[in-house]
């Protein structure tokens, strides 16, 4: 079955509902006051015309006693003059009888002036011919109705005046109904916009700075059928193309290293050749006098210079061959051994390279990896120290940090250091202070996200003129705890 409408609102589709909500709400709830406060205007207006009602009611009764009393033509014209403004106040509340509850009493006030006023026209009959008004049956009929007349005002007055007192209730719980249905929207529409709008922002701002150190863990998917969801997938596509950008800038950085150690691995492998060729000359010439002993070491001088040169070719196809990152439980004195053998050839004369390591310090590593962090290190402080005599020096201890043991890692140099307006920007991509073609800005930049894929972090201080110093923080596996 095919459905009009969408079965997932996107977040510019709520906010929307929301708004049409909020704003049919509160018109709905403006119109219901308005009428309201129609009725309580209708109300007001009729209580006024009832309060004048009851004046004029009062007044009828005044004059009625007065004539009663003293038998005055004046205080009788009075009477009929207050009668007739009291219909006349009656046919104004007539148009509006439709609306009111009052109808039933107007009715009987109606009928009952129109009695007060036939009681009140025979008194006058009976004056008019000389005949006695002071008729005690008359007189008793006609202030039974005028008494009738106040009550039913007065009546009429307390009827409007509960009216108005349940129209103003019922306004002020329709306010307080609008106010919490308003509320109730109003909290919607605020989560709507905190759980699909801001938190996903949170969550994409959190994964940015993450991803800026280096760390591409994938966000994971919520099934919100919306813009955010669509936004995080993307972002995710754009986490794993960046890992695959930095295992390819890593394994560029390591062809850039072995370009430079090229000349340097030639010079380290001439040196065994040449110690072989040497052995197998002297030992075909010597070879006729069958000397035993003689020609058993200069064949173990033969091994010996292959074993030599076969552990430079395997350090450097070990070093080259492109894999997948992986940490497993390596010694770091053997990643470090490597990483300066393999640059031990681009060593000048009078630069020294100490190692300090424990033997026994085992960290999850990636090999190759580390071992490119080391010799990036190690070649940037070779650059550093531009005259020597100098010395590197690599270390590591067991620290304590915050409860937690770590393994910390420095690597000094006694270079020319690095100037302070520069100390921020070290591992930023592509920034160098060498020479044009001496070097991409990658070396340290790729450092650190190698540092950072093994949950690890790295800093630096230095002084120009007195050298630099790397510290590396790793975290310490359980077998070293």
């Amino acid at each position: 079955m095919h459905w009009p409408f969408p079965l997932y609102l996107n977040i510019r589709q709520k906010v929307l509902v929301g708004l049409i909500l909020c704003i049919f709400a509160i018109g709905s709830i403006g119109m219901m006051s308005l009428n309201n406060l129609k009725a309580i205007e209708k109300k007001q207006h009729l209580l006024q015309v009832a309060d004048d009602l009851g004046n004029i009611i009062l007044e009828i009764r005044r004059y009625e006693k007065n004539y009663l009393l003293y038998g005055s033509s004046e205080d009788l014209n009075e009477t009929h003059k207050y009668l007739e403004e009291a219909q006349k106040v009656l046919a104004r509340i007539s148009p509006e009888e439709g609306n009111l509850k009052a109808v039933p009493l107007l009715n009987r006030l109606r009928e009952e002036l129109l009695t007060y006023k036939k009681f009140l026209n025979q008194m006058t009959h009976k004056g008019s011919q000389n005949e006695d008004a002071s008729d005690s049956t008359l007189q008793e009929h006609t202030r039974e109705s005028g008494k009738s007349l106040v009550d039913l005002s007065q009546e009429l007055v307390i009827l409007e005046h509960r009216r108005i007192l349940y129209l103003l209730n019922t306004l002020k719980a329709q306010l307080l109904a609008s106010l919490g249905i308003l509320l109730l929207l109003g909290l919607s529409l605020v989560s709507v916009v905190a759980n699909k709008i801001v938190r996903p922002l949170r969550v994409i701002e959190k994964t940015t700075l993450r991803i800026a150190e280096g760390d591409f863990q994938p966000i994971p998917v919520l099934q919100t059928h919306d813009e955010t969801q669509r936004v995080v997938e993307a972002l995710n596509r754009m986490v794993a193309e960046l890992e695959k950008r930095q295992d390819q800038l890593v394994q560029a950085e390591k062809l850039s290293s072995l370009g430079i150690l090229s000349s340097g691995i030639a010079h380290q492998l001439n040196n065994p050749l040449n110690n072989i060729s040497t052995s197998c000359q002297i030992l075909l010439e010597e070879l006729d006098e069958g000397d035993k002993d003689f020609a058993r070491r200069m064949l173990n001088n033969v091994e010996g210079e292959v074993h030599r040169a076969r552990d430079i070719v395997r350090g450097l196809l070990e070093f080259s061959r492109a894999k997948e990152f992986s940490l497993a439980p390596a010694s770091l004195s053997q990643v470090v051994e490597r990483s300066v053998r393999l640059i031990s050839s681009q060593v000048p004369p009078g630069i020294e390279v100490l190692t300090e390591i424990p033997e026994g310090l085992t960290l999850n590593l990636d090999f190759q990896q580390m071992q490119q962090v080391f010799l990036n290190l190690t070649m940037n402080a070779i650059q550093a120290i531009k005259n020597p005599p100098g010395r590197i020096l690599i270390r590591a201890e067991i620290n304590e940090s915050d409860g937690e043991k770590e393994a910390l890692i420095q690597v000094k140099d006694s270079g020319i250091g690095i100037p302070a307006e520069n100390i921020s920007h070290v591992f930023d991509p592509f920034f160098t202070t060498k020479e044009v073609g001496k070097g991409t800005g990658l070396g340290l930049s790729v450092v650190y996200g190698i540092v950072q894929k093994h949950q690890g972090t790295i800093s630096v201080e230095s002084r120009e003129g007195e050298g630099t110093c790397f510290t590396i923080r790793l975290p310490l596996p359980a077998v070293n705890t």
